[in-house]
């Protein structure tokens, strides 16, 4: 026996087994065994038939890409290679290699979700239905304040412990010039301009930081205040206009209602589509351990 185990022929056959490019030669070649089985000499996939609007829409294929009809040689080509797509294709399903595969779930899946929303494209919606639809969210389309400011930046790490005495002074300073003062030739280097024109609030948020956008509806108008902090640091602020958020009238967001619209009733009729789906099958989740 242990002579047996020590022939180099044996010891070669081990080494070979032990290989991962032979594991996946045992497995195609057992899969290759099972479908001879499954499908005998006479089994066919059925007909194959290329017809003349596939043909054409190979053709217009090739020309968006290459700017050109394609050669009867580039046709031809192109008519095999959809044969032998067919082909493969067929035969991947004969054989299940569709079962199980994350990626051709997602697709189905996805395309599954294109044919529901074909069946929930609508007539354009009239002006009523835009109209209730805004009033029922109004959240969604309120026009936001909107502030016409100046600012002078103060750096803490720049003032240090001077940064109170120093905004106090130029506050003063500031007030006794009024609005004749060019903030940017005053106060600490800042990437941010030193004064905006009608900025919605969400902006300012977004620029300084929501702290600073919170005290702006708090200040007076026409007059320098501060110190008002900010993600970098201090600012004195002189707001000139204030605007009022206020519920806009449907001509001035008719595309953007319409478009959520459109995108509710999508979801709506998806969620529909897929509960009726869902009814014909019985659900059972097993406990998880």
């Amino acid at each position: 026996m242990k002579q047996i185990l020590s022939d180099p022929s044996v010891q070669f056959l081990k080494r070979i087994l032990k290989e991962p490019l032979a594991h996946f030669l045992l497995i195609g070649a057992l899969l290759f065994v099972v479908y001879g089985l499954f499908s005998g000499p006479g089994s066919g996939r059925g007909e194959i038939v290329i017809t003349q609007g596939q043909i054409e829409h190979l053709a217009a294929g090739f020309a968006r890409v290459w700017q050109r009809p394609p050669s009867a040689e580039e046709l031809t080509g192109l008519i095999g290679d959809r044969v032998r797509e067919e082909v493969l294709y067929r035969e991947a399903i004969a054989i299940g290699l569709d079962k199980d595969d994350a990626i051709i779930r997602r697709r189905l899946r996805q395309k599954m979700e294109f044919i529901s929303d074909d069946l929930a494209a609508q007539a354009e919606p009239s002006d009523a239905e835009l109209n209730t639809y805004l009033q029922a969210h109004p959240d969604a389309f309120r026009a936001e304040p909107r502030f016409s400011f100046r600012q002078v930046y103060l750096s803490p790490q720049k003032r240090g412990k001077n940064l109170q005495r120093d905004a106090a002074q130029l506050l003063a300073q500031l007030n006794a010039s009024g609005a004749k003062v060019d903030p940017a030739q005053l106060g600490d280097a800042l990437m941010l301009e030193p004064a905006y024109a009608a900025l919605p609030l969400g902006e300012v948020a977004k620029q300084f930081g929501a702290p600073f956008a919170a005290r702006l509806p708090e200040l007076a108008l026409k007059q320098w205040q501060g110190p008002v902090e900010s993600g970098y640091g201090v600012h004195l602020v002189y707001i000139s206009e204030r605007t009022a958020g206020r519920m806009p009238e449907l001509a001035e967001v008719r595309e953007t209602v319409r478009r959520e619209w459109v995108n509710a009733r999508r979801l709506e009729a998806n969620e529909k589509f897929y509960q009726e789906l869902l009814k014909r099958y019985t659900v059972t989740v097993e406990d998880i351990k």
